[in-house]
């Protein structure tokens, strides 16, 4: 009975592992492998093993190995079965989430997770995993080499604007709210290796994660344009912006496209000669149109443009006076408003508002022609009609309801008449004086 000791076995199949055939119970570790049994394996615990159990084909004298992860295999404080926690950590909860990596690896924080994790499994310069001889048979590609992306930097942690100033932008989750191909993850989600048989199939899921790994590809360039041309510190962007003006933005907005063609130093040096360009060709447009108006000094040309800018508010002045004559049609609201650009001429800075008054905007005359009883009205008749927008068979209806009231009492006041018919109390008062006037009835 010979033991195999060099490099003592790593367990990676506990999750599905067979009890112990001698007792039943649950292995653990360390217990003892046999060599020359298998498949499938007989893994023995080591009271049943010290007792030197035995069935029909295993016998006490086979050649064994110790299974056992308590040893270490990079670092002196960590041991097998702390990296396989890790490993299974990250894959359940994935990569940054090291709060509940590290409450899956005990008696690890999440500081010493992060740590060990990026030291040996990202920044190693060579892989620190083995392969196993049947994997070794069946990998037929080198698989994708892992880089941390460079994320624009973070803001400091004391800012209480940095998330109104990032554009999107988390600095806790480094990353922002809505990637680029923001569900490229969804078509490897569900692809696993694990003893693949079938070569086409292999073939596909390998391309299947190119394709991916172009998309993050992408992603990670266009992240890196933002991060160069400093993109992200929004509020900067805004504060630039304003002391331009709105030609000169829509044209900036423009040329963002081609920022991916350029250095951001070139990219710099491309928006400010095309603003200065446009300032050159404002001051030619100046300069030409001094020269029409026979100016050829700068003193000439300063007085031009006082005179010029005196004309133009005079001509917004009328242009607004007519606007407010035009459309409100209230001479109160005109007298106040003409009131108030006196004061401001005067050069008074608390002004008045401007109270519109309570009249009504007046409404064109109802066209009667071509109603029922038109014709039996007279002049003065059709000229209150009219006005009053009421149609001649309403208005013979209330003179009827009027004049017999009337009669009855011998007289009629106004309240009694707003109560005989149920319509505006203006056209009602109205309807009331006309046919006092008229001397249809008889006021009290």
């Amino acid at each position: 009975m010979m033991a195999t000791l060099p490099g003592l076995a790593f367990n990676l199949q506990s999750v599905d592992q067979a009890p112990c055939p001698g007792c039943s119970s649950f292995l653990m570790e360390p217990y003892i492998r046999c060599a020359i049994c298998g498949p499938p394996k007989i893994d023995l615990c080591l009271q049943c093993f010290s007792k030197g159990w035995e069935d029909g084909k295993h016998q006490s004298n086979h050649d064994y190995e110790i299974i056992t992860n308590g040893f270490s295999l990079f670092e002196p404080n960590w041991t097998a079965k702390e990296e396989k926690a890790l490993l299974e950590g990250v894959s359940d909860y994935g990569l940054g989430n090291w709060y509940d990596v590290s409450n899956q690896v005990t008696g690890k924080t999440r500081q010493e997770c992060e740590q060990h994790y990026n030291k040996v499994y990202v920044d190693h310069p060579k892989p620190p995993l083995f392969a196993l001889p049947m994997q070794a048979e069946l990998t037929k590609r080198t698989s994708l080499p892992y880089r941390m992306c460079e994320d624009p930097p973070r803001p400091a942690r004391d800012s209480q604007k940095a998330s109104s100033e990032m554009a999107g932008y988390m600095p806790a989750r480094s990353d922002f709210n809505m990637e680029y191909d923001n569900y490229a993850e969804l078509d490897i989600k569900d692809i696993y290796f694990h003893n693949e048989t079938d070569e086409l199939l292999e073939e596909l899921k390998f391309t299947t994660v190119d394709i991916y790994h172009s998309r993050q590809t992408e992603r990670y360039r266009r992240k890196l344009i933002v991060r160069n041309l400093g993109l992200i510190n929004l509020l900067r962007i805004q504060m630039v912006e304003r002391t331009h003006s709105q030609a000169i933005r829509d044209m900036v907005d423009k040329m963002h496209r081609l920022c991916r063609l350029h250095t951001p130093v070139a990219h710099d040096k491309f928006i400010e000669g095309l603003i200065y360009e446009q300032d050159l060709k404002t001051e030619t447009k100046k300069l030409q149109e001094y020269r029409r108006s026979g100016i050829k000094t700068f003193v000439g040309a300063d007085v031009y443009n006082r005179l010029k800018s005196r004309r133009e508010q005079m001509k917004s002045r009328k242009n607004l006076l007519g606007e407010v004559v035009a459309i409100t049609r209230d001479p109160n609201a005109c007298e106040q408003w003409l009131k108030r650009q006196a004061l401001l001429d005067t050069g008074h800075k608390e002004l008045p508002p401007v109270m519109a008054g309570t009249a009504r905007k007046q409404t064109p005359p109802l066209d009667l022609t071509g109603f029922v009883g038109y014709d039996k009205l007279t002049e003065n008749e059709k000229e209150l009609c009219a006005t009053l927008r009421i149609i001649p068979e309403a208005y013979f209806e209330y003179k009827q309801t009027f004049l017999s009231e009337a009669q009855k009492l011998g007289f009629l006041k106004l309240k009694q008449a707003r109560n005989l018919i149920r319509i505006d109390v203006n056209k009602t008062r109205k309807l009331y004086d006309f046919f006092v006037r008229e001397k249809l009835i008889k006021a009290s």
